[in-house]
């Protein structure tokens, strides 16, 4: 399993079963919801994230890790976003792809904004706390810096039905 320490994300030689298909290529969204699976593990939200260049090699993953840290902005994409810059040497990822399991946020889609990432593909859509296609849908302002391709709803009932089940579980405790 990916961990994350600081916020510097420590990948092994191999990535998590799930996030392999059967000719051995990573598949990014699948990476990102074994993420998602280890920060439910934490007691977190279940939201992971993956940052893919333009190679398609993965420069970074990471899960949300709010409770644990005591750090209401380390949700998985700003700890994927961070360490994909740090790994490049420098703050744009124009030419990247950042994948995640739930609706970037309000928070999360305006570092995108200033991370200039090139691509965003998301699972489940989220009414309540996104800031996407939700909320105050950030890349549609006008005074918006930069607008990303977004593609929702990538495995989405996956993804709502990992986190429909986290906060019955969480209710039920």
């Amino acid at each position: 399993m990916v961990a994350v320490r600081g916020y510097r994300a420590v990948m092994p030689a191999s990535f998590p079963p799930a996030a392999a298909r059967p000719d051995g290529v990573v598949d990014p969204m699948s990476l990102a919801f074994a993420e998602a699976r280890a920060a439910a593990s934490r007691g977190e939200v279940p939201v992971g994230a993956v940052v893919v260049g333009p190679d398609g090699a993965i420069l970074s993953c990471a899960g949300n890790r709010s409770e644990e840290w005591h750090d209401p902005s380390a949700h998985a994409e700003m700890l994927a976003l961070r360490e994909a810059t740090r790994i490049r040497g420098g703050q744009r990822l124009s030419d990247c792809a950042l994948y995640v399991t739930l609706e970037p946020c309000p928070m999360c889609a305006g570092a995108a904004v200033h991370f200039r990432i090139g691509r965003i593909l998301f699972g489940a859509y989220d009414p309540k706390g996104g800031g996407v296609d939700h909320g105050p849908r950030l890349f549609a302002r006008p005074g918006c810096l930069h607008r990303p391709e977004v593609i929702g709803g990538l495995r989405e009932r996956e993804a709502q039905d990992m986190l429909r089940a986290f906060f019955r579980n969480r209710r039920m405790s």
